[in-house]
């Protein structure tokens, strides 16, 4: 018989960077033989806005604001960890009050967050009606957002010192309200899409991030934890009021597949928005009447000096790096961004994938492009 060789053709295509799936303006080149991806390259700069040029152009307190823009739908974490940052240069001692609630408003950014993640990818994977539920919740917390602080979206409610402003008094019951609801909804999410069987077909399996290569390539948040390592800043290096709460770490344990898998990372976000509820909880409870500001914060001008302070954030460790030569201007602004770290990983685990897989994998990530290309 006559052997026959097989010659195959490579085919370039480019998903993005105007691409649902893309989930922002990402530019991903995949290298194809047929429907298997042989090279995934990651183009960005899309949405490049000179974030840490800035940060040197306007006073301290001016850049919370751009801050926000970073992760547009985590912008309170953003305000926290830079705010923290600035402090910890300043040595300033935040108000009890103050500290309750800059956790308390990050703790319900981090769920609107995971809310918006459950529910695109939901869509991303052909499912539409979870999207619908995710958003009946979300938006009972942006409307918490905009009485505390006026904004839906981009926030500036965090400052260095403290808050802007204290809670208005319809605001401890509605919170109580989403803290009961959100108690029955993350179940019925379960129901809806995390066992689904075309679900659980689509994502077990897909994008196996081992322990080991998650860390080598610097990955953070549920990408991380996905993968089972067990490392969360709220509890390895403690931050704020964090050390006095009680909350568990949830990671990824191949319950359906592999360890690290694409279900596996979903999976964990939604147990985090279960132990965030707790949080919420818990801060509710410890709120007590008191200053919501810093004194002498109104005119910040730190001491000649760097700092390095990380935070955990819906998306994993953000990281700001701030050097001072005693102006009212920082000299230097430097953000490590959990979303660069956890996207660079894609040329890593893409490869052998379908290109329809590769939807599933970057849903999986959960990367906002703000915040990749600052």
């Amino acid at each position: 018989m006559e052997i026959l060789e097989r010659t195959s053709d490579v085919m370039v295509i480019n998903m993005g960077p105007q691409h649902p799936s893309t989930h922002g303006v990402l530019r991903v080149e995949l290298k194809t033989d047929g429907e298997v991806i042989l090279e995934a390259t990651p183009h960005l700069g899309y949405l490049h806005r000179d974030f840490e040029k800035h940060c040197e152009a306007v006073l301290w307190g001016g850049v919370i604001p751009y801050t926000d823009r970073m992760d547009y739908v985590a912008a309170m974490n953003n305000n926290f960890g830079y705010c923290l940052a600035v402090e910890k240069l300043l040595g300033t001692e935040i108000p009890e009050r103050a500290s309750v609630l800059r956790v308390l408003v990050s703790e319900l950014n981090r769920i609107a967050s995971h809310l918006l993640a459950f529910g695109t990818y939901g869509i991303d994977i052909g499912a539409f009606t979870p999207f619908l539920y995710a958003f009946r919740e979300r938006e009972m917390i942006l409307d918490l957002f905009e009485h505390c602080c006026g904004a839906r979206l981009t926030y500036n409610y965090i400052r260095i010192g403290g808050v802007s402003r204290d809670l208005p008094p319809e605001f401890e019951p509605k919170c109580r309200r989403l803290v009961r609801t959100m108690r029955e909804a993350i179940p019925e999410y379960n129901n809806l899409l995390s066992y689904n069987q075309i679900f659980v077909a689509r994502t077990r399996d897909i994008g196996v991030i081992p322990a080991e290569l998650a860390i080598a390539w610097g990955c953070t948040g549920p990408v991380l934890r996905g993968s089972g390592v067990k490392w969360d800043l709220r509890k390895d290096e403690p931050y704020s009021i964090y050390p006095e709460l009680q909350f568990e770490v949830p990671v990824g344990k191949g319950e359906v597949g592999t360890v690290g898998d694409c279900w596996d990372r979903y999976m964990v976000r939604l147990r985090e928005m279960e132990q965030s509820v707790d949080l919420v909880e818990q801060c509710l409870d410890r709120l007590k009447p008191g200053p919501v500001m810093a004194k002498g914060t109104r005119s910040v001008k730190p001491p000649k000096g760097e700092v390095y302070h990380r935070t955990e954030t819906p998306r994993g460790e953000l990281g700001f790096y701030i050097v001072s030569d005693g102006g009212k201007k920082a000299y230097r602004c430097k953000v490590r961004s959990p979303c660069f770290c956890n996207l660079s990983i894609l040329s890593e685990i893409a490869p052998g994938h379908l290109i329809a897989d590769m939807v599933a994998l970057i849903g999986s990530i959960d990367i906002v492009l703000g915040e990749v290309d600052r």
